[in-house]
């Protein structure tokens, strides 16, 4: 049934981690043997590489149309998202209420799950519900937010689905009601734009590794005026907002990879799509009985979520993985969790399909060749492993009868 490990790979996993560009590697290579300087140095040595830090500032903030003064370096998304929350909660001390979803990224479900916990219940949470679409009740929402809510998180796409949300109508709301609103825009920034004076949020998360920059790099977009406690104290780095010795050479990786993401949006909007929508329509016409995960239209336009009822997806992910194909059954950062994936839960899919879901999620690096291969492979190893199912085999009996 399954062949021997391939030397070829086939990276549709891109949710979870990009490929670093060239360009990106080849900007980087000098700061790590040739201007080695420390950025807060009086000299020059390491004036210059100061100065390329605050290029890579200003490269990024043009992705967002953001000002170069908004955007604090960080390690990742999960401190930016943890910096944002927690500086709207000690900012507002008198406020003890957060408002977030069901399906956020476990950097920021988790902490305010913490927040609760450790208050002894004095910070309250409330998370919006999903349709089965993955789509929020602006409603519910509106409905949520009280005088006593310090902050709003919620994310500008899904990880999982890739189902986008109205970030624009939720923070104008919020801001009716005087409440500071924070998006973690991972997964959303290099892949749909963003204007940052068209829309009304007060805090936005980068992270450089799901944009062809390297890990370990991240962003804090925090608008002007916005009040803000630092997450890490110590030295004046980030102009007292964010201590410690900058991780240069992946800043400035950062920097020209927002350069490159911005040049290929309209290839990644239109090439890439067609890409995923051939993949997603070929396993949907191929296999039966898998099921769409997921807005249909709302969506990044790199991600396909898709179910295949009557197989667990970690069994699906080692036989893709014997052909050289990289994929994911979720996030990332819950891989090894025996429970389904707490996204496609909050959607009510049902339990015979939320353990079998696999997440493609594509960027410019893939081509025709790539979706062929897939094409190719999975329908036949979703067919071998439902011949070893009783559960398929029980389904099948049922509907011949």
């Amino acid at each position: 049934m399954i062949s021997e490990k391939t030397d070829r790979i086939v990276y549709m996993d891109n949710n979870a981690t990009t490929r670093v560009a060239p360009e990106v590697v080849e900007e980087m290579l000098p700061f790590f043997a040739e201007y080695y300087g420390n950025p807060s140095s009086m000299h020059t040595f390491g004036g210059q590489v100061g100065q390329k830090i605050t290029e890579a500032r200003q490269r990024i903030a043009a992705l967002i149309n953001a000002s170069p003064e908004e955007i604090i370096f960080t390690s990742c998304g999960t401190e930016s998202d943890s910096t944002a929350i927690l500086s709207a909660v000690q900012s507002l001390s008198d406020k003890r209420h957060i408002v977030t979803t069901r399906v956020e990224h476990p950097a920021v479900k988790n902490l305010c799950e913490s927040l609760y916990s450790i208050s002894g219940h004095k910070h309250k949470v409330t998370q919006i519900p999903v349709d089965k679409y993955g789509m929020l009740d602006l409603e519910k929402y509106r409905d949520s937010l009280t005088d006593e809510t310090a902050i709003v998180s919620v994310m500008w796409a899904n990880n999982e689905t890739g189902v986008i949300f109205p970030i624009k109508k939720m923070a104008a709301m919020a801001r009716e009601r005087g409440i500071l609103f924070h998006t973690d825009a991972v997964q959303a920034v290099g892949k749909i734009p963003i204007d940052m004076t068209e829309v009304p949020v007060d805090f936005l998360s980068i992270s450089g590794h799901k944009l062809h920059a390297p890990k370990g790099v991240g962003v804090l977009y925090v608008r002007k005026g916005t009040r803000f406690v630092p997450f890490l104290f110590g030295g004046h780095q980030e102009q007292g907002r964010r201590g410690g010795t900058e991780n240069v050479a992946s800043i400035i990786g950062m920097g020209r990879a927002c350069e490159l993401v911005a040049a290929r949006m309209d290839d990644e909007n239109t090439r890439v799509k067609a890409l995923r929508d051939r993949l997603e329509e070929g396993l949907l016409q191929a296999v039966p009985r898998a099921i769409l995960n997921g807005h249909k239209t709302e969506r990044l336009p790199n991600t396909s979520n898709v179910s295949f009822e009557f197989v667990e997806g970690e069994s699906i992910l080692l036989h893709l993985d014997r052909f050289g194909v990289c994929a994911s059954s979720g996030s990332a950062c819950t891989s090894g969790s025996l429970e389904p994936s707490h996204v496609l839960r909050a959607m009510g899919v049902p339990f015979t399909a939320a353990h079998g879901s696999i997440r493609f999620s594509l960027s410019v690096y893939n081509t025709d060749q790539d979706v062929d291969y897939v094409l190719e492979h999975l329908p036949k190893i979703i067919s071998d492993l439902r011949a070893m199912s009783p559960f398929w085999q029980e389904t099948v009996t049922e509907k011949a009868e």
